[in-house]
């Protein structure tokens, strides 16, 4: 990503406010306070009996990683999250090896999952894994601005076996120096550890898929290639990948080329003034962004190699991308690169980071780093931080879509790329210039252009806390084993904004439905009791009254 002023911020200064005496002065009155005025109806936790017979064999080996996950013996978390492993795994059995990788195991009670894992990763490069589950898609869920965790219904565990690792070396909890200079050191790294991993969890001849999200989309394909030439299915049998909101490409052309015709789209969420969008139209000319959109986001692609743009944030006004970011936090102070819907208040983030810019309030803690968590974790008791510098910072590996990433196309059943259209972080017509410039299958680019629709089953809301769309949400396109997804409504994390839609990727990834244009129910029902023994039981269907059963208040 570009370096900004903006990112280095490394906080905002918070200021502490004192409630409102609203509360107060109805009690003293005694009226009752304004009921919200669209709401559902109060949903009381609901808690099952836990299974007692474990998924994984017990063995010495596994006993140091059990996690107790019973309701409260994670801090604030009230509910039963079922069985799981966490701790530190060695990158390598070299009797001299410090650098072990962090992770966090859950096995699924699906029936479907027995002979299958699934491994997420999230990017940076040097972002921990554990945002991911604890704000996208593990059995926690704790987003921003809301009091404590909550069960999460989408939780990937109830399709299949998960693991959450934290990754390369220096990331997160991961422990040792980190040394990897380039994403193929990396992945033997990660290799190295999933052996171990796969050793001590008895966990031999299962299919492998990798998902993850941003540098993920580097870090994945070279995994996966890693993996396949190791050419041992007993350990490293990868079958499909799942990458959403990728850096595939150069910052010029994942953020600059495209971003004009981004903020033109959706320019009521920036609000920028005549005189401001004339001169980003002007220089976007000048700097030849507009001819490069234009001529390489074609169906059929333009045959022949892309080159790079004319120009980049280097040259003398054509920094369009940071332009747009500096200018728009005028409009909106709050504005969240990685979801532009957002505006204030900035809402607080028990990992510290609500968007653009790193923000703890004063008193508060990130949730990781307090000493309790990482005991009930068996996580080192130390600072974490959700993104670590200095790891990867001169990546030295050629971009994946050169090489890598058809290579793995073409060998795997199934790669899916998703991209959120609210992202601008990074920008989805720049994932698909790429797309359109790589050869997989033996022909360049996508034939026809993505216009199928992407669709999520209708479904009963578990709760408030987990409410998440049905129905058409966005454009999707399949050609020669890679699918595409133009996710709608969605920021850059795809399974936080809309978890609905990234369990139904994860079901099409894994081979259950055949395709995203299916209107077939989900195979497993979120929040179902094939999920990992966790013990909160599915709301009664009914429970979550539609529109019409609300009172409106004006």
């Amino acid at each position: 990503m570009q370096l900004l002023s903006f990112l280095a911020i490394s906080g905002v200064a918070g200021t502490a406010f004192a409630r409102s005496a609203r509360e107060a002065a109805y009690a003293k009155r005694n009226i009752a306070p304004p009921a919200p005025r669209y709401g559902y109806l109060s949903q009381p936790a609901v808690h099952a009996k836990r299974q007692e017979q474990t998924i994984i064999p017990q063995t010495e080996k596994t006993a140091k990683y059990v996690v107790n996950g019973t309701a409260g013996a994670i801090p604030e978390v009230n509910f039963d999250i079922g069985e799981s492993y966490a701790g530190l795994m060695p990158i390598n059995n070299a009797s001299n090896e410090t650098g072990e990788l962090y992770f966090w195991f859950f096995p699924s009670a699906n029936e479907q999952a027995g002979d299958e894992i699934t491994i997420w990763l999230n990017g940076g490069p040097g972002c921990s894994s554990l945002e991911g589950f604890l704000q996208e898609n593990g059995p926690i869920s704790w987003q921003y601005g809301t009091p404590h965790p909550v069960y999460n219904p989408w939780n990937w565990v109830t399709l299949t076996n998960m693991v959450w690792v934290e990754q390369p070396v220096g990331t997160g909890f991961s422990q040792g120096e980190p040394k990897a200079q380039s994403t193929e050191d990396a992945a033997q790294e990660f290799a190295g550890f999933w052996k171990n991993f796969i050793d001590t969890f008895d966990l031999k001849d299962r299919k492998v898929y990798i998902a993850g999200e941003s540098y993920a989309g580097k870090y994945i394909p070279y995994f996966a290639d890693a993996f396949l030439q190791k050419n041992d299915s007993s350990y490293y049998d990868v079958k499909g990948v799942l990458i959403y909101d990728p850096s595939f490409a150069s910052d010029t052309v994942l953020e600059d080329v495209p971003s004009l015709p981004f903020v033109e789209r959706w320019d009521g969420l920036f609000n920028f003034n005549k005189t401001f969008m004339e001169d980003l139209r002007k220089r976007n000319n000048e700097c030849g962004y507009t001819d490069y959109f234009n001529k390489y986001l074609t169906f059929p692609p333009v045959p022949g190699a892309m080159p790079e743009p004319p120009k980049s944030a280097e040259d003398d006004g054509c920094a369009i991308w940071e332009d747009i970011i500096n200018a728009v936090f005028l409009t909106n102070p709050c504005f969240d690169v990685y979801q532009v819907a957002t505006t204030c208040p900035l809402l607080w983030d028990v990992l510290g980071f609500p968007g653009s810019f790193g923000y703890i309030p004063p008193g508060e803690t990130v949730y990781f780093n307090r000493t309790e968590v990482q005991k009930a974790i068996n996580a080192p008791i130390g600072v974490w931080e959700e993104c670590a510098d200095g790891i990867l910072e001169k990546d030295s590996s050629p971009q994946v879509t050169w090489d890598v990433l058809p290579r793995v196309i073409d060998a795997l059943d199934r790669t899916v790329v998703v991209h959120g259209d609210l992202d601008f972080i990074l920008l989805g017509n720049g994932t698909l210039m790429t797309i359109q410039n790589m050869t997989f299958g033996g022909v360049q680019g996508f034939q026809s252009e993505p216009c199928e629709e992407f669709f999520v089953p209708y479904h009963t809301d578990y709760s408030q806390e987990s409410l998440s769309a049905s129905g058409v949400m966005g454009k999707t396109h399949t050609e020669r084993k890679l699918t595409w997804v133009e996710q709608a409504l969605s920021g850059h994390m795809v399974p936080q904004y809309q978890p609905s839609s990234g369990y139904r990727q994860l079901e099409f990834l894994l081979g259950r439905i055949d395709s995203l244009t299916s209107t077939e129910p989900f195979t497993t029902a979120p929040g179902s009791a094939a999920k990992n023994s966790t013990s909160v039981s599915k709301r009664a269907v009914g429970a979550m009254p539609q529109f019409g059963d609300k009172k409106k208040w004006y």
